[in-house]
């Protein structure tokens, strides 16, 4: 959903590269610094219960990190090692904020929310690996109400608030993701499904269904 703003914030952004490339820091190391800076937050403060805290200094990378393509733009140094590690990086901070999350309520005697905590882990790895596969086999999945941008937020705010003292607001914010989570699953499926249903391979246009007997291989998953 948040997708549609990107474009007027890669314009807002675009100045702040100009000056941060004139540092000359590369892309990745963006990228590598900023995954560093929200996993020793999220690992470090979280399973503490400093919520708050760890939710300031995990902001402050993600904002970091979000410079990353400003900066590849203005230097011409876009690339597809940069897109996959970019990718790369996003799964592992987010596994880390969840991780942290999951280890914080576990150790406060919230056993049951540092499950939906899991829960939501595991279910946001599967929204983006439904989407990098359908993508890797020629579909479009350009859909879902909670992609990452949403999950960081609701998680980054309710923690952030949990940490003031706000009752239940973590609660509500983790249910609520679980639930978005799997609805964007679904969403996902259906989406490809949609298009595969009539059997065409989306490379040529052929029908991929084979006779009996046939003996069709099954694409290779791409390496993750």
């Amino acid at each position: 959903m948040l997708n549609r703003i990107r474009p007027a914030l890669g314009r807002v952004l675009t100045p702040v590269g100009q000056a941060v490339a004139r540092t000359g820091i590369s892309p990745n190391a963006i990228t590598v610094i900023g995954t560093v800076g929200v996993a020793a937050g999220a690992l470090a403060l979280f399973p503490r219960g400093e919520f708050f805290w760890g939710t300031v200094v995990i902001t402050a990378f993600v904002l970091f990190d979000m410079l990353d393509g400003a900066v590849a733009r203005v230097t011409g140094k876009i690339s597809k090692f940069g897109a996959f590690l970019d990718s790369t990086m996003d799964r592992v901070a987010d596994a880390a904020i969840f991780a942290g999350l999951m280890i914080g309520l576990y150790r406060d005697g919230q056993e049951p929310l540092a499950a939906v905590a899991l829960y939501c882990l595991v279910s946001g790895v599967v929204v983006s690996y439904a989407k990098a596969r359908a993508e890797g086999l020629g579909y479009t999945c350009n859909v879902g109400i909670a992609e990452r941008a949403e999950r960081l937020i609701v998680a980054l705010v309710a923690a952030g608030l949990d940490g003031l003292g706000v009752p239940y607001i973590l609660t509500v914010a983790l249910w609520a993701l679980a639930a978005l989570s799997t609805v964007t699953v679904g969403q996902r499926f259906a989406a490809v499904y949609v298009q595969a249903k009539d059997g065409a391979d989306p490379a040529t246009g052929h029908g991929t269904r084979s006779n009996a007997g046939n003996g069709a291989q099954r694409t290779p998953e791409p390496r993750s």
